[in-house]
């Protein structure tokens, strides 16, 4: 049997003695207690040393993945295929292990008493390496683990949705403080021009106007077709500048505020920056659950979460409602009705959908988001299958709820099949039975009969046991026999009945 063993200095190759021991792994720990006993249990017949410390990382990183690297490949391909050994190769990773024999044919084994080998010929690895100190190995394994980690800290996923925790977070804060900044703006310009508010509502607009224009006066001669798209805004404008209302302001107070609405524009800029950012992160890190809920709720979903990785963990209950914590846990308190959606409210899907459907479709849509989720976070590849196809069935769900298609039988009497009325009713010239009558054949109709038809039933059924209760009621007051009454009246409910 040999043993192959990745250190941080390179690959090593180990022919082990007695493979019986391995095979019953019994006490196998304890022939490697000391050097002398590891010397006789493995011995060291290649090794071959990495060239630097990033080809100590790549093979590292393929060995983690499972992959059989092509240093690897060429050092067991030297001192295993060439020399024609038929001996059993012990690896400790099963991945490894399968791409071995499918590349080189080299059977592999990986069980308890592989794991127990490895054990030992790690505790023991500093003796059984020969021209390598204790002091360089202990450098090497230091320098790699720096590297490896630095390469893995780059490449997880976990740390490229800190980024889009933190993008959320910010665009948050921005909208509050170009709320903020855009009302403080149209109060200070608006004692100058207060007919300027009510016919531009956009804040960006409003801003870039009050940049262009500066005072009332300089407004018909202003050119703003490229702020205001409508030629009939602008013209309106202008005719409100004449006429305005307004108190006069000083130069130095029209620089203040057009500093601020300089502010207002720049904030706006780097939003819509700050969106496209978030928009292709989003993208890369979730793009099922993007498809399904949109860029902004799946981002405050993880934000709220923590992490993408935490996210997946909530089944689909908890995804429905979070975010609404303190109503739940209040309604919980009050013993009334817990919340139907949290965050996931302001998903389009369930903005398309009636009021009163609104619970159902979160529902189902916190569902396919959770698979989504977890596809994303979990999946090796960005596949975006699952989230098109979830939405696809939310849709046709929200139409049907909507529409509230059903197919409903009309009332019609449909008379059985009877072979003595048949031959009875035969043509007397040809002695064939009539033909098949398609007027008995049952009718799709419209939407509701049945069910009032079925509820009117119900509401004379109901009205006919009344009727006989209080029947009975009344014969049993009376002391005098009432049998004949009581069949009377039995016969009359039946005949009503039928």
């Amino acid at each position: 049997m040999l043993a192959l063993f990745e250190t941080p200095a390179g690959y090593a190759l180990f022919k082990v003695s007695d493979a019986s021991k391995v095979e019953k792994c019994e006490d196998l720990i304890d022939e490697f207690e000391t050097y002398n006993k590891a010397s006789k249990m493995v011995n060291l017949i290649a090794f071959s040393a990495f060239e630097d410390t990033a080809a100590a990382v790549a093979a590292a990183s393929d060995i983690v993945d499972g992959k059989l690297s092509k240093s690897l490949k060429k050092f067991l391909t030297k001192n295993i295929v060439k020399k024609s050994l038929n001996d059993k190769l012990a690896v400790c990773d099963s991945k490894l292990g399968s791409s071995i024999r499918e590349k080189l044919d080299i059977k592999c084994l990986n069980d308890n008493g592989v794991m127990e080998l490895m054990r030992g010929i790690r505790l023991q690895i500093d003796n059984l390496l020969t021209g390598i100190d204790d002091k360089s190995l202990k450098m090497m394994r230091l320098g790699l683990s720096h590297s490896l980690g630095r390469y893995k800290l780059k490449f997880t996923p976990d740390k490229v949705d800190t980024m889009v925790v933190q993008a959320i977070g910010l665009l948050d804060d921005l909208d509050k403080e170009i709320n903020t900044y855009s009302m403080r703006v149209r109060e200070w310009y608006g004692w100058h021009f207060p007919e300027m508010g009510k016919i531009i509502t956009d804040n960006w607009i409003y801003a870039k106007c009050v940049m262009e224009i500066g005072t009332r006066e300089n407004c018909h001669k202003t050119e703003l077709s490229h702020i205001i798209n409508d030629p009939i805004v602008e013209s309106s404008l202008k005719e409100n500048a004449e006429v305005s209302m307004g108190t006069e302001i000083t130069e130095s107070d029209l620089s203040t505020i057009t500093e601020l609405a300089e502010q207002v524009v720049e904030l706006s800029n780097y939003r819509a920056q700050l969106y496209e950012y978030l928009k292709n992160r989003m993208a890369a890190i979730a793009p099922n659950l993007t498809i399904l809920l949109g860029e902004l709720v799946g981002a405050r979903l993880i934000a709220h979460a923590g992490s993408l990785m935490n996210l997946a963990k909530h089944p689909s209950s908890t995804v429905q409602i979070l975010g609404a914590e303190k109503a739940l846990f209040r309604a919980l308190k009050s013993k009334k009705e817990t919340p139907k959606y949290g965050l996931i409210y302001h998903a389009s899907l369930i903005g398309q959908s009636n009021p009163k459907n609104k619970g159902k479709i979160s529902r189902s849509l916190a569902a396919k988001s959770a698979l989504a989720i977890r596809y994303d976070a979990l999946g090796d590849d960005s596949n975006t299958t699952i989230g098109l196809e979830s939405r696809a069935k939310i849709e046709a769900k929200i139409r049907s709820l909507q529409g509230n298609v059903k197919s409903v039988v009309s009332k019609v009497q449909i008379k059985k099949y009877d072979s003595k009325v048949a031959m009875n009713q035969t043509d007397s010239k040809s002695g064939v039975p009539p033909i098949y009558n398609a007027k008995f054949d049952s009718v799709v109709t419209g939407v509701g009969e049945m069910d009032l038809d079925e509820k009117e039933a119900k509401k004379k059924m109901k009205k006919e046991k009344k009727e006989k209760k209080r029947k009975a009621m009344e014969i049993e007051g009376n002391d005098e026999p009432t049998t004949a009454v009581v069949a009377e009246n039995a016969e009359e409910s039946e005949k009503k009945s039928k």
